[in-house]
């Protein structure tokens, strides 16, 4: 009877939250070895997928990784194609202010790729609903911003989509952040 009310429990942790890790699972249970135990038969039966270290979902939805980094979001390429200014595929770009190992990382056996960013620049980014679940995703002023700042190629294309959508109060607000070179720099491109 035990061992069922201990699923039952992971399980609703599971409908709560898009994304579970471990030590929300050993502290609902009380037993860390025990909840290691169950959390290896729910992934050999498949019923949860391995996200990074210590984080567990039923989704199978790459984007959910940006909670194993958290405080972090999904910025540059990704938040271009959630805001659908950018046509092509692209793998999760997660931005962070934690210490972590930075590049490219294998998640849910894809591709994601991590980057720092410092935390006095950690802003401009909101929950937007993506598929069941919200992400975080860079609006679009803090995404050209993080564009320009990361030195990512932006098509002429895009460039002008970004000035037709963009909130210049909103970015003039998001600069002053910024020193004077970076913020000639963003406003000779708008």
């Amino acid at each position: 009877m035990g061992k069922q009310k201990h699923l039952i429990t992971i399980e609703n942790l599971f409908e709560k939250s898009p994304v579970v890790d471990f030590k929300s699972i050993a502290r609902q249970i009380g037993n860390k070895n025990y909840a290691k135990l169950l959390i290896n038969n729910l992934l050999k039966k498949g019923k949860i997928k391995k996200l990074g270290k210590g984080y567990y979902t039923i989704h199978n939805e790459i984007s959910l990784s940006v909670f194993c980094f958290k405080p972090a979001y999904l910025g540059l390429q990704s938040a271009l194609s959630y805001h659908g200014l950018w046509e092509q595929e692209t793998i999760p770009v997660i931005l962070t202010i934690k210490k972590v190992r930075l590049g490219v990382r294998k998640s849910l056996e894809q591709n994601i790729f991590v980057r720092h960013i410092d935390k006095k620049f950690f802003f401009g980014f909101n929950y937007f609903k993506d598929g069941l679940v919200y992400l975080p995703y860079s609006d679009i002023e803090k995404t050209f911003i993080d564009m320009v700042i990361f030195r990512q190629n932006i098509s002429d294309e895009v460039l002008q989509e970004i000035k037709m959508r963009i909130d210049k109060k909103k970015l003039n607000k998001y600069l002053k952040a910024y020193s004077i070179k970076t913020r000639k720099k963003i406003s000779s491109l708008i």
